[in-house]
C-alpha cells in the first residue's frame, strides 16, 4: 500500500516510494498528451485530403487546437489555485482522450475542427497541471532534475509521435492515429487516483467569467489575423481593422475587468514580479523557436531537401537530441549544485547562436552542417523552456502557484503561435518572390510542368521536372532560412531578459510544504499569503487533516483569515 507521509499541519507530504508512483503518473499523463498532440502531424495531409477538406480546413484544424490549448491554460491554472488539483488533472485526461476518441470518428472538415478543440482543451490543462503538481510535490531544488526528465519526454514525444503516427497511417489507417492516446491515458487515470495524493484548500470558487471571455475573444482574434491575413484576405484591409482593432479593444477591457474582479483570471499583480515579467518576455521567444522549428524544420527537409515524411522526422532528430540531452543533464546539475542562473544564461546564448546558424541554410546545405545547427538550439530550448518556469515557481506566492505558472505557458504559446503564424507569412511571400525569380530565368522547354505551382498548393517536389526542382528547391531552402534568421533578434531579447533576471536561490521546501507552514505560523503575514479564507484543507484518500489552532479555533478561519 502506498504511503502517504504527513508531516507539517495542514500539509500532505509525499516522499519515498509514494512520491515516485504519483510522479509515474504524472510524467504519464503528460507524456500522453504530448504524444497525442504529434502523432497526427505527419497524417494531416491525408487526413485533410480524406475528408474532403481544403487548404483553409488544413489551417484551422491546426489553428483551432492551438487556440484552444492557449486560451484554456489560464483557466486550468486558476481553478488549480482554488480546487483539487488532482481531480482537475484527471478531468483534463478525460477531456482530451474523448476529445481525441471523437476526432477519430470525423466524416468532414468541420467535425474534425470541433473535436480537435475539445482536444486542445483537455491538452491545455494537462500541460500546465503537470508543473503545478510538480511543484505542489516536489521542492525547486530538486525540481530541477524533473523539469529535465519533463524536457525529456517532450522531446521524446515530439519525435516518436510523427514516426508513430506515419507508421499507423501506412499500415491500419490514420483515424487509429487519434485511438492510440486512450489505452494509456485509462491507464494514466487509474494511477493518478491510487497514487498521487495533495492536500486541497478548498474556498469558495469565484471564476472571472467575462475575463476569460474578453482575454480569449482578444488573444484568439488577433491570433485568427495573424495566420490568415496576407492568404485570406489582404494584411490592410477592413478584415484586419476589424480583427485587430476589436482584438486590442477586448484586451483592455480585459485588463479593467481583472484590475476589479477578486479572482483575476490573469492577476496583474504578478508584473510587478521581476522575475515573472522578465521568465514571460523569455518564454516568449523560446515558444517561437520550439514551435516554429517543429513545424518550418520538417517543411525544409520536405520541401528544400526532397525528402519523405518518415526520413524528414528522422533528419530532425539532432534537434531533439539537443532538448533532450541538455535539459535531462542541466536539471540534474541544478539539483545537485542549486545554481540555474549560468545555465539559463548558456542556454539563451545557445538558442540566439542557434537560430543564427540556421539562418544559414539553403537547399544544398551539408547535413553536418544542418544536423549541428539544429543540436544548439536544440540544446537552447532545452535548457531555459522549463526552467523558466521553474524560477517563477520559485519567487512566487504557494497560492498564486497556478496562475503564475499557468500565465508562463499562456504566453509562451501565444508567442509561439503568433511567431509561428508571422513566419509562415513570411515564408510563403518569399518562397512567391524567389520561385517567380527563379522560373524568369528558365527557357521556354524547361517550364514544363511548372504550371501546377500557380495554384499556391504545396508542391509534390519529386513529381516537378529537374529544372522546376531545382528553383522549387532552392526557393524554400533560401525562404526557410531567412525567416529563421528574422527570428534571430527576437532570441536575442531573450537573452538580455534571462540576463536580467534575479538570482534568487531555490528553494528546498515544495509548494505544500510552503503552504503547511504559513499556515502552522498563525500569524496574519502567513495567514495573509495563505489566502485561507473558508478554506478546509483536506488530503485525498486520506481523511481531513486538522487544521493548526490559534486562541481555540482553526487558523485562518472566521475572523483570522484573510485574502478574501
Amino acid at each position: 500500500m502506498t504511503a502517504v507521509h504527513t508531516e507539517a499541519p495542514g500539509g500532505v507530504i509525499l516522499s519515498g516510494r509514494a512520491k515516485r508512483l504519483a510522479l509515474t503518473g504524472l510524467f504519464l499523463s503528460m507524456f500522453v498528451s504530448m504524444l497525442a498532440m504529434n502523432v497526427v502531424g505527419t497524417s494531416m495531409p491525408i487526413i485533410i485530403a480524406d475528408i474532403g477538406g481544403t487548404q483553409a480546413a488544413f489551417t484551422w484544424v491546426v489553428t483551432a487546437t492551438m487556440l484552444a490549448s492557449a486560451i484554456s491554460t489560464p483557466i486550468w491554472g486558476k481553478l488549480a489555485d482554488l480546487t483539487s488539483k488532482k481531480v482537475l488533472l484527471q478531468v483534463a485526461l478525460i477531456v482530451f482522450t474523448l476529445g481525441s476518441a471523437l476526432a477519430g470518428t470525423a466524416q468532414e472538415p468541420s467535425w474534425l475542427i470541433a473535436f480537435r478543440v475539445l482536444q486542445g482543451l483537455g491538452a491545455g490543462g494537462l500541460g500546465v497541471l503537470g508543473q503545478i503538481v510538480l511543484a505542489e510535490i516536489v521542492s525547486p531544488l530538486e525540481r530541477g532534475k524533473y523539469m529535465g526528465i519533463m524536457g525529456a519526454i517532450m522531446a521524446v514525444a515530439t519525435v516518436g509521435g510523427p514516426l508513430l503516427g506515419g507508421l499507423i497511417t501506412d499500415t491500419i489507417g490514420w483515424r487509429w492515429n487519434f485511438y492510440v492516446a486512450a489505452p494509456i491515458a485509462i491507464v494514466a487515470i487509474i494511477m493518478l487516483q491510487r497514487t498521487l495524493h495533495l492536500q486541497t484548500i478548498k474556498r469558495k470558487i469565484t471564476i472571472d467569467y467575462l475575463g476569460a471571455a474578453l482575454i480569449s475573444a482578444g488573444f484568439s482574434a488577433l491570433l485568427i489575423w495573424v495566420t490568415l491575413g496576407g492568404s485570406s484576405f489582404d494584411w490592410w484591409s477592413w478584415q484586419t481593422l476589424a480583427m485587430v482593432g476589436g482584438g486590442l479593444l477586448m484586451l483592455i477591457l480585459a485588463v479593467v475587468v481583472e484590475l476589479r474582479v477578486d479572482e483575476p483570471l490573469i492577476p496583474l499583480t504578478l508584473f510587478a514580479n521581476r522575475t515573472f515579467t522578465l521568465s514571460v518576455i523569455a518564454s516568449v521567444a523560446v515558444g517561437l523557436a520550439m514551435f516554429g522549428t517543429a513545424v518550418f524544420l520538417g517543411q525544409y527537409m520536405q520541401l528544400a531537401r526532397g525528402r519523405s515524411v518518415i526520413e524528414a522526422s528522422l533528419l530532425t532528430l539532432p534537434m531533439m537530441g539537443g532538448v533532450l540531452i541538455s535539459s535531462t543533464i542541466v536539471g540534474q546539475i541544478i539539483t545537485r549544485t542549486g545554481k540555474w542562473k549560468r545555465y539559463m544564461v548558456a542556454g539563451g546564448i545557445a538558442l540566439f547562436a542557434g537560430l543564427i546558424m540556421m539562418g544559414q541554410l539553403r537547399y544544398d546545405t551539408s547535413y553536418w552542417y544542418v544536423g549541428v545547427s539544429m543540436f544548439v538550439m536544440g540544446a537552447g530550448v532545452g535548457m531555459t523552456m522549463q526552467n523558466l518556469v521553474l524560477v517563477v515557481q520559485n519567487t512566487v506566492a504557494p497560492t498564486q502557484m497556478g496562475v503564475a505558472s499557468s500565465a508562463v505557458t499562456f504566453f509562451r504559446t501565444i508567442g509561439g503561435t503568433a511567431g509561428m503564424s508571422a513566419m509562415g507569412a513570411m515564408l510563403a511571400h518569399q518562397v512567391t518572390s524567389y520561385i517567380t525569380d527563379g522560373l524568369a530565368k528558365l527557357s521556354p522547354q524547361d517550364l514544363a510542368g511548372a504550371e501546377s505551382l500557380a495554384s499556391g498548393v504545396l508542391p509534390k517536389v519529386s513529381e516537378l521536372p529537374l529544372p522546376v526542382r531545382l528553383v522549387v528547391e532552392s526557393a524554400y531552402g533560401h525562404g526557410i532560412g531567412n525567416i529563421f534568421f528574422a527570428a534571430a533578434p527576437i532570441a536575442l531579447i531573450a537573452l538580455i531578459a534571462i540576463v536580467l533576471l534575479p538570482n534568487i536561490p531555490l528553494s528546498s521546501k515544495s509548494n505544500a510544504e510552503k503552504i503547511a507552514e504559513l499556515r502552522a505560523d498563525g500569524d496574519e503575514a502567513g495567514a495573509d499569503q495563505a489566502r485561507a479564507a473558508d478554506a478546509v484543507v483536506v488530503a485525498d484518500a486520506t481523511g481531513p487533516i486538522p487544521l493548526p489552532t490559534r486562541h481555540g479555533r482553526p487558523a485562518g478561519s472566521g475572523a483570522e483569515s484573510a485574502g478574501r
